[in-house]
């Protein structure tokens, strides 16, 4: 059992009685750091099944065959159609266009610079590209960068595993209020609510 979970386990009995049997917050990371490339990534992403959302993805990668990844100067000046053609809605085209431009404006800043930058700072900068929600910067937070206290209180599966465990119902601003005693591992404690509603977490 790790800090989290016993930090989590002191903090709340309902906890205590849950955690034990079940897989514990998994620490480590996976996937890109670069906040530009994951944040094209969540754009094609949005709204597809997985199968789907990773064939258009590659299909727009290979629009760009010299690299693994286009720079922001490159799908700024992508031809729409062909961006269509590989399956981008028009929505999503001004999307990853708009992270991209961002990108070059320095809103959005590299992963070593944004890496010094507070979460709400990160949630402020990110999402103020098109298309991209506070929900999505948390999963990036949370699963990318691997930010322990990130409580995604409008994330409906965090709020009824929240629900479930606790034997009470939560808006989201209860949810945030009560979840004050679950720092510095708010992370952790969004994990195991969604293994309490038995669903896959956005991250595993």
């Amino acid at each position: 059992m790790g800090e989290a979970e016993a930090h989590l386990m002191q903090a709340s009995k309902p906890f205590a009685r849950f955690i034990p049997a079940h897989d514990p917050f998994p620490l480590k990371t996976t996937g890109s750091k670069d906040p530009y490339r994951s944040l094209v990534r969540a754009v094609v992403f949005q709204q597809l099944s997985g199968k789907a959302a990773t064939t258009i993805f590659n299909r727009v990668l290979a629009l760009f065959p010299e690299k693994d990844f286009p720079d922001p100067e490159e799908l700024l000046g992508a031809d729409p159609q062909s961006l269509r053609a590989a399956g981008l809605s028009r929505q999503k085209i001004a999307a990853v266009q708009d992270v991209a431009q961002k990108r070059l404006d320095g809103v959005i800043p590299l992963a070593r610079a944004m890496s010094r930058l507070p979460d709400d700072e990160i949630i402020a900068r990110l999402t103020a590209a098109r298309g991209v929600g506070r929900w999505t910067v948390e999963m990036y937070l949370i699963f990318t960068l691997g930010r322990p206290d990130v409580l995604p209180i409008d994330d409906l599966g965090v709020r009824k595993g929240a629900e479930k465990i606790f034997k009470r119902e939560f808006t989201p601003k209860e949810l945030g209020a009560f979840g004050e005693r679950w720092g510095p591992w708010r992370s952790a404690a969004a994990w195991h609510c969604w293994r309490a509603m038995d669903t896959k977490t956005p991250g595993a």
